[in-house]
């Protein structure tokens, strides 16, 4: 009895002292609140000391994961948090409102829209949130969410025009554009560093899809903070002199009637890999491109700058990847190239690995993009993990290594930047293998969410085996080189685009 006493005292003590422990990640703290069942209290608290020190903006990444843990939260701790910080950042208030809305609802198979059964708590915190709201703080709620609605409701205005052909659909987009006002302080979800001061009314473009109408706008945008700079200059007039702020033009996509979390999933882990890298000194380059999902079915897109897509090349009557590269970067043999080529290099080897890992599919030549300076990027994050296209995984390969790609670093004629292709791949899974705990942790935090990229807990368990963590680094040194090999101008990746090109009219290079 006495040695059960001291036992359980020292356990305590163990727990009490957490609240000393140095802050762990805020994905962590996440997880420990997620399994809060088999916490006590302290480390309750701790998981609520660690989020707390982070700033609200630093949290904004993982809103997601942080609205999901409302589900199980039935002491409210997660809502304790969410309402402390919303209180204290607008801004955080917005992106978790937002996302809040988008998880609502699911959609069936038949397209309805079925409520979540979280659904009476999230209206409870976002009254919560809304309800308290006076002065400056509810203009600007109330200007962002009329602004931003405004926007997105050209989306929906669209729908009967979807058989349309496209100089309607631009019609139509530049009557609804015309109507809307660019209110102060304003901004894109997904862009809450700048604020909105002006619209390029004519900017508008309906784009591609078979049952939606999703549509393309620009923006003029200025970092927020030159916002508090110009009025402190107009205080001190001609005592500095004047620093030119800097504007720029952006776009974004607005969706509705599709459903943009999975794709927010995706990107995150892109953002995760790429942070990885970073911090290993890896020469790899990713592009997390931002989305936000404002509503059920309803989302903002950032658009990648200065980029076209593979699929527009071919519509352009580019014959081959190498030719592209050739035309716009100069003879191989040329600076301009090779540092195309190397930039091509970086990016294929770090996207590699994200298609392999994520397992995503659906990689025809409209979802693959290439920027100005030569790097290859992915976009369209609807089909990974456990879901593929038309529920058949037809693209059954690693990843999308295509005879054109090969040709850009010219295999046939010297092996180096192959092999610096092949080192870069095998590099980069080396070093995200220690990073699978808080990987898979994000990844499980979405697990009931809704997502159809989940299949139960067999979908983490065939994310976690593809880290191969009981492998020596020269082992899985040798898988990842394995599944370079495999994924080579492999059959599955042609015959996926060769039915695209029937099915869709995507262009491919045979």
């Amino acid at each position: 009895m006495y040695a059960r006493k001291t036992t359980f005292q020292l356990l305590t003590l163990g727990m009490k002292s957490l609240l000393y422990w140095t802050h762990v990640s805020p994905i962590h703290a996440i997880s420990f609140l997620a399994n809060k069942a088999e916490n006590n209290s302290w480390e309750i608290q701790y998981s609520l000391r660690v989020l707390e020190h982070f700033p609200a903006d630093m949290i904004f990444f993982y809103v997601p994961q942080i609205v999901q843990l409302l589900r199980n939260d039935p002491l409210g701790y997660a809502e304790h948090y969410i309402l402390k910080t919303a209180h204290s950042s607008q801004l955080f208030a917005h992106q978790i409102i937002w996302n809040m809305k988008a998880n609502m609802f699911n959609e069936e198979k038949d397209g309805t829209l079925v409520p979540d059964k979280i659904k009476p708590v999230l209206d409870r915190i976002i009254e919560k949130i809304v309800n308290p709201l006076s002065g400056s703080d509810k203009e600007f709620y109330e200007r962002e969410f009329n602004f931003f609605g405004e926007v997105t409701g050209i989306s929906g205005k669209l729908m009967p025009f979807i058989k349309c052909s496209k100089p309607e659909k631009k019609k139509k987009i530049d009557e609804e554009m015309a109507k809307i006002k660019v209110d102060v302080g304003v901004y894109l979800p997904s862009n809450p560093d700048s604020i909105v001061v002006d619209i390029d009314y004519k900017s508008g473009i309906p784009l591609q899809s078979h049952a939606k109408a999703p549509f393309l706008a620009t923006f003029k945008t200025r970092p927020r903070e030159s916002v508090s700079e110009d009025n402190n200059n107009e205080e001190n007039e001609g005592s500095e002199e004047e620093v030119p702020v800097k504007e720029i033009w952006e776009s974004a996509i607005f969706k509705v009637g599709d459903d943009c979390r999975q794709d927010i999933l995706a990107l995150q882990l892109i953002a995760i890999f790429k942070s990885i890298f970073v911090k290993d000194d890896l020469d790899m380059y990713l592009y997390p491109y931002r989305v936000v999902a404002t509503a059920p079915g309803c989302g903002v897109i950032e658009c990648i700058p200065n980029s076209i897509s593979r699929d527009q090349m071919g519509r352009e009557k580019v014959n081959s990847l190498y030719d592209y590269y050739v035309v716009k970067f100069g003879h191989a043999d040329t600076v301009n190239y090779q540092k195309a080529r190397a930039n091509f290099i970086r990016s294929l080897a770090a996207y590699s690995l994200v298609l392999y890992m994520l397992q995503i599919k659906d990689r025809h030549n409209g979802n693959i993009m290439f920027d100005s300076e030569g790097y290859i990027l992915h976009i369209d994050f609807g089909f990974i993990l456990d879901i593929s296209p038309g529920g058949i995984n037809f693209e059954n390969v690693p990843f999308k290594l295509t005879s054109e790609m090969l040709e850009v670093m010219r295999t046939e004629v010297e092996s180096q930047p192959y092999e610096w292709f092949c080192e870069l791949c095998i590099r980069g899974y080396l070093a995200i293998r220690p990073y699978a705990t808080q990987i898979i942790e994000m990844v499980s935090l979405m697990q009931e969410s809704g997502l159809p990229c989940f299949r139960g807990d067999v979908t983490l368990r065939k994310l976690k085996s593809r880290f191969q963590l009981d492998l020596t680094e020269q082992q899985a040194a040798e898988f990842m080189s394995e599944r370079i090999e495999q994924s080579k101008q492999n059959i599955r990746s042609v015959a996926y685009d060769h039915f695209q090109k029937i099915q869709n009219e995507i262009p491919y290079h045979r």
